[in-house]
């Protein structure tokens, strides 16, 4: 096995799920009827193939090219077929069945339609706004992913390219867990993994009065003011489970609706959050201020999570951001870090440090605070230790002498490791995605002396060390 370079560990072998029973069991044939789909369940150790040898098919909006076998390990979806097909499969799953409760589909691809219209508008100077800012809400495990993903793969079907915007720092788009993200799709979303990466849950939950709700649209919106098309498109949001809840969860919600000047909600599996939404932008005073929103069905195959399960989809996710999947092989580098060149911060929960800090000598505790504001700091440096290691850091485009703040509200340039501390040399081993040495020396003299580091997660994976030899 080969070792990575500047650190005394193994690289892992591509991780590919294990033969099971089912795999070498012969191929079955499953007639789908039109207007139904086949759901299905696959653990981690199985391995589920599947090929489309008539008809047509799609998951989650994106089609299923003919006699083209596809895999699929650790996830559960949907195969469905507006005109009835036959697929060939083979492999193990927890579940599978064919369901013909689809009514929603076609009520998605009503709004599918919709947004259309709004996005053709758009693109003939009817409406100087741009096209279509659409805000998802609703309770965990409702669907609201699924349904980001038809209307993202279907607009892509008609030549757009849509922004979506992750809220949910709970789900990795694109990147890990914990991280909230946004991307302009330009091309078809993978059929196997989702939008390259499998989306999964994760366990951070996310502050109400949190700045990020403010800072994020900016580069999102600046964004789609340099592209034409991506402006006429518009901007898919997926939100957390928490803004469901009345209390706290709409402020919230009324924050991410104000600052991505939202003009379009779908609620899904809450009618007192579309009653309540519908009350609060029933009359709006101009013009400007019309926010159209819709409840929609959510999808018969939409089941409560599994959390072992996503327990390991987030292991899974993290190890393929590293070293990529079986089918894209990525080798980190592994590179050492004097504990001067990094400053190192950990988040912390700032109602909980603002309420802890009102009870010191001269301090007064403000509940009437302006909404987004909380403490003034939310990160607390960390001194280099044994207890870094297995921690995953998030490097931030400023340096490391910047304004709490600044290292805050900073956008992520990409993540690191902690593999090893050595506090007698004082140093730290780390694996990261960073091209070269050059570009991290050009990385640092471009944004500063040293770089500014924020503790993301924190043991969410287990020792990679043990995991991956």
């Amino acid at each position: 096995m080969s070792l990575l370079p500047g650190l005394s560990l193994s690289a892992p072998s591509t991780a590919t799920p294990q033969p099971d029973a089912g795999s070498h069991a012969p191929p079955r044939t499953e007639e789908l009827p039109a207007r139904s789909e086949l759901r299905f369940e696959v653990a981690f150790a199985k391995s589920y193939r599947m090929r489309l040898v008539r008809g047509t098919a799609e998951i989650f909006g994106s089609e299923l090219a003919p006699s083209t076998t596809y895999t699929f390990s650790g996830t559960k979806g949907a195969v469905f077929t507006w005109h009835g097909c036959t697929l060939e499969l083979q492999g193990e799953v927890d579940s599978e069945y064919v369901g013909s409760e689809t009514e929603a589909m076609v009520e998605w691809l009503n709004v599918h339609g919709m947004l259309e219209t709004a996005r053709d508008d758009a693109g003939t100077g009817r409406d100087s706004n741009g096209g279509p800012r659409v805000l998802i809400v609703g309770p965990d495990d409702s669907g609201k992913t699924s349904l980001l993903k038809c209307l993202t793969a279907w607009s892509l079907k008609m030549g757009r390219t849509p922004t979506v915007v992750n809220m949910d720092p709970r789900e990795g788009l694109l990147s890990i867990p914990g991280s909230p993200s946004a991307v302009t799709m330009g091309s078809m979303l993978d059929v196997e993994d989702g939008w390259g990466s499998s989306p999964v849950s994760g366990p951070t939950g996310v502050p109400v009065k949190t700045p990020l709700v403010y800072h994020f649209p900016l580069p999102v919106t600046s964004r789609l003011e340099e592209d034409d098309e991506a402006k006429q498109s518009g901007i898919i949001i997926d939100t957390p489970g928490s803004v469901n809840q009345p209390k706290g969860g709409y402020d919230l919600l009324m924050h991410i609706i104000s600052e991505f000047s939202i003009n379009v909600v779908l609620t899904l599996g809450s009618e007192r959050l579309y009653n309540d939404l519908l009350r609060k932008f029933g009359s709006p005073k101009s013009s400007d201020d019309v926010v159209h929103v819709f409840r929609i069905s959510k999808s018969g195959g939409a089941v409560a999570g599994d959390e072992a399960l996503m327990r390991q989809a987030r292991q899974q996710q993290i190890k393929n951001y590293f070293f990529g999947d079986s089918r894209t092989s990525l080798n980190p580098h592994g590179q050492w870090w004097d504990f001067g060149d990094l400053t190192v911060y950990k988040a912390v929960d700032p109602s909980v440090s603002h309420a802890q800090s009102s009870f010191m000598p001269g301090m007064d505790y403000d509940d009437e605070s302006a909404p987004g504001q909380g403490p003034a700091t939310s990160l607390e440096k960390v001194t280099p230790s044994q207890g870094m290691v297995n921690a995953i850091l998030s490097v931030k485009f400023c340096s490391g002498n910047s304004s709490l703040d600044n290292v805050r509200d900073s956008c992520v340039m990409g993540f690191v490791y902690v593999a090893e501390v050595d506090e007698t040399r004082k140093r730290y081993g780390s694996w990261h995605r960073i091209p070269a040495d050059g570009v991290i020396e050009h990385w640092f003299g471009a944004i500063g002396p040293k770089a500014s580091v924020t503790w993301l997660h924190r043991k969410v994976v287990g020792d990679f060390t043990r995991a991956w030899r």
